[in-house]
């Protein structure tokens, strides 16, 4: 199972990484990973930074190193660093959300 095509019924967003396409999901290990890894608040704290658009930069490079871990990548933050996010850092803001937003999804969605 590569990388390539994501699967958005099960909480995967697809980012482009140094030109290779990774899917991207928050699974609860990568969600753990990345709550002691965040300097301030509780993940709940991190959906509401979101909803409100008050997140920081290191909230996006958070939420995209543990979608990355949870779809199986094996690298870093500091690996992420050096790489270049197809789209920028307004895509990689969009996909941080897009995983929020996948992974807190109660029922149904929105259309």
């Amino acid at each position: 199972m590569g990388g390539g095509m994501a699967n958005p019924w099960a909480g995967e967003v697809r980012l482009v990484l140094d030109g290779e396409p990774h899917a991207c999901k928050l699974t609860l290990g990568a969600l753990a990973e990345m709550e002691a890894a965040l300097e301030s608040g509780s993940l709940i704290d991190l959906v509401e930074r979101f909803e409100a658009g008050r997140f920081t930069t290191r909230d996006v490079l958070a939420l995209i190193v543990a979608g990355l871990r949870g779809g199986g990548w094996r690298g870093t933050a500091k690996d992420l660093v050096s790489a270049e996010i197809e789209g920028g850092p307004v895509e990689a803001a969009r996909v941080a959300a897009q995983l929020l937003a996948r992974a807190f999804a109660v029922g149904g969605g929105e259309g």
